[in-house]
């Protein structure tokens, strides 16, 4: 390529002509541009040919025929007549697909009047966008790349706080997002610098006291924080049973899953932030007398909605389980035990519970309070997702490191990802200055412990790229690897920028030794949205299918998608085609069992569905090893799935020192988020997946 770009032209290609671009300005005629395209498109079949590459760049020029002006269609036209003048079918196939590609892109652009934007974003990115983050001013909204720079600029306005010039370290955060090397939570995103609704955290937590009055300001509480972006874990462990007598108004408390009710309307008037819907997770501990009645609460779908479940299961109920003694259910009021229950019993009921639509998760509660930075402030509490263990009234800023762009020539680049390590965790830590809060509390706790969670996306892009499967042990040690250099460098970004700012203000109170800035460092989020900016698969996940639509998010919007590296890789080897994408979508989205794919890619491009649990499994304790914090992963399974596998999984997550476990069985809900889709498909309904019946 440095051959090519060094090349010189003869006076003969000099000619004075003008090009009219697409905006209708008009530029010098510039052939090395006519070799950089033909030479992007060899490379995309893994054929770079110099020579041809110059000579099609001659063809076009000579059949100017001394014209003063063309437009950029017609130089393309033209490119495509030279390459099939030179025979190479499969060369002149590639380009023209890049080009057609190129101009849905455009149109696109244009449709949403994004047109002008430097960055080359792809529709999925930039619809997204357009429908959640960027903003209007005086009129006109923002392109992805003023987005990106409102971000930056806000973020590090706070670098004046502490010595450090704020225009540096803007262009430095910008590159981090702009590049699609970090992106940090949507909140951030969406909010920063806005006077008006500046709050830049996606994550809090409460818990409930049991009184009326601790139930009604909690409710309060959640609704402040919701309407600001964030989404709320709520343990409810607290409360009375229902039936329990109340002395105050001598009459009988409603218990946890009734109060439920109550923060799952307020969030269902609330918009958040102006991007979605309120959001909650429920969490209540497994030796609740009303554990039946909350496993049982989701049951049914039109109810709750806004609400996930979680059962907190503790050490000595799996010890119960597992010896058969009766299990002991407590009131939490004042400890008193109400009666005795067959704790394998229960266990089948809670996974009977999984099996069937996909709640409740399991929180392993000891295991977070085991690592619990800061015991003396209270016990952890998960967020809405799961990931991220909270006190009462704490927040947490989460960003993602984007693991593909850190793969060049089958290589991890580790270098390139120290650097943004360090980098992406003094984002997050400014992000702590930076942000307003809903509450004074929550203001006090997050600047207390300063706590952030650094996480990663495009795990799956980058085994593709090394051509590693995911169901494998040569990716869980990948895993292992790449998750504890993060870690290692992670903490010694905070400990030089405690060196320069300070210790987190109670580390005197914590287990962390000093020097170090933030409590916690790592965190694994889901990463739906924002992995689709940064065009990359989602959090640690394998990919769902090869060929997919993403519904249910986004207001019922859908987007399509192939894989891109499994592109390239067809492209590269010859055995692409758009007859081969139709085959794939018929075959459920994956490549299992298609003769165009050689074996060894079927094992490669393996989709979720493909994965047996234990290796899921396997692959999130690979983090969980090094992750402060805790990890929002789907344990996929068939249809046809057991309850006994769902048991089985639970089993293997809590040996192997998970903090949390999400099973999901395909299709057991009536709307899931991923789904394939046939392109064939008439009137909404697919042969692929089943058609259900919508919610009420």
């Amino acid at each position: 390529m440095e051959e090519i770009l060094e090349w010189k032209w003869s006076l003969r290609y000099e000619v004075e002509m003008r090009v009219i671009k697409r905006d209708g300005r008009i530029v010098k005629y510039n052939p090395d541009k006519i070799v950089l395209a033909v030479t992007k498109a060899m490379k995309s079949i893994g054929k770079v040919d110099e020579s041809i590459a110059k000579s099609v760049a001659d063809t076009v020029t000579n059949s100017l025929n001394g014209n003063k002006e063309i437009s950029v269609e017609e130089i393309q036209d033209k490119v495509e007549n030279a390459l099939i003048k030179f025979g190479d079918a499969k060369l002149a196939k590639t380009y023209i697909l890049y080009r057609a590609q190129r101009a849905q892109v455009r149109g696109f652009r244009e449709a949403i009047g994004l047109e002008g934007d430097e960055l080359k974003l792809g529709v999925n990115a930039l619809a997204l966008l357009d429908k959640r983050y960027l903003k209007s001013f005086d009129g006109k909204k923002e392109t992805p790349s003023q987005m990106f720079r409102r971000v930056a600029k806000h973020v590090a306005s706070v670098e004046k706080n502490y010595g450090s010039n704020p225009e540096y370290w803007s262009k430095v955060f910008y590159n981090l997002m702009a590049n699609q090397m970090f992106l940090p939570n949507t909140p951030c995103l969406a909010n920063a610098g806005n006077k008006d609704l500046n709050y830049l955290f996606a994550c809090y937590a409460f818990e409930v006291g049991d009184s009326m009055e601790d139930i009604l300001q909690t409710a309060k509480d959640c609704g402040m924080v919701q309407k600001t972006g964030g989404g709320v874990g709520l343990n409810i462990s607290k409360l009375r049973p229902s039936g329990d007598k109340v002395k105050s108004t001598e009459g009988v408390a409603s218990g946890p899953v009734d109060f439920m009710r109550i923060y799952d309307t307020i969030s269902d008037v609330i918009k958040q932030g102006g991007i979605r819907r309120g959001g909650n997770l429920g969490l209540l501990l497994v030796n609740h007398p009303d554990i039946i009645e909350f496993v049982k609460c989701k049951n049914d779908e039109t109810k709750l909605n806004n609400f996930n479940i979680s059962v907190a299961i503790t050490d000595e109920f799996m010890r119960c389980v597992e010896t058969g003694e009766e299990f002991p259910l407590v009131n939490p009021k004042d400890g008193s035990v109400v009666t005795k229950v067959n704790p394998r019993h229960l266990f089948r009921f809670i996974a009977e519970s999984a099996w069937r639509n996909g709640e409740p998760g399991f929180v392993f509660w000891d295991k977070i309070e085991k690592d619990n930075p800061t015991p003396k402030q209270g016990h952890l509490i998960k967020n809405l997702c799961g990931e991220q263990d909270l006190l009462p009234y704490e927040a947490c800023c989460l960003g993602s490191i984007n693991l593909d762009k850190f793969v060049e020539d089958g290589q991890i680049v580790y270098n390139s990802l120290r650097k943004v390590v360090h980098h992406s965790v003094r984002f997050l830590d400014d992000v702590i200055d930076s942000s307003n809060y809903p509450l004074d509390k929550i203001n006090d706790r997050v600047h207390g412990n300063r706590k952030i969670g650094l996480g990663v996306m495009g795990f799956a892009n980058m085994l593709f790229m090394l051509g590693i499967p995911y169901d494998s042990d040569e990716a869980v040690d990948i895993a292992s690897d790449v998750m504890s250099f993060i870690s290692n460098e992670a903490k010694k970004a905070s400990a030089r920028l405690a060196e320069d700012r300070g210790d987190f203000p109670t580390i005197g109170e914590s287990v962390v030794k000093a020097p170090r800035r933030n409590a916690t460092l790592t965190t694994i989020a889901p990463t739906g949205s924002i992995s689709i900016i940064a065009e990359t698969s989602s959090g640690i996940e394998p990919i769902f299918a090869i060929v997919y639509q993403k519904t249910n998010i986004l207001e019922n919007n859908t987007f399509f998608e192939v894989n891109p590296i499994f592109e390239d890789v067809a492209k590269r080897e010859g055995w692409y085609s758009t007859a081969l994408i139709t085959k794939i979508i018929k075959n459920g989205g994956t490549v299992e069992g298609l003769p165009e794919v050689p074996d060894k890619w079927q094992k490669i491009f393996r989709t979720a569905l493909e994965i047996s649990p234990e290796w899921h499994i396997k692959m999130q304790a690979a983090f969980q090893n090094t992750v402060d914090n805790a990890i929002s992963k789907t344990i996929n399974m068939s249809n046809g799935a057991t309850v006994e596998d769902v048991e089985q999984a639970i089993l293997l997550g809590y040996k192997l020192g998970l903090k949390g476990l999400t099973v999901f069985r395909n299709q057991s809900r009536t709307k899931q988020v991923l789904e394939t889709l046939c392109v064939e498909c008439e009137d909404g309904v697919c042969p692929i997946v089943p058609p259900v019946e919508e919610s009420n």
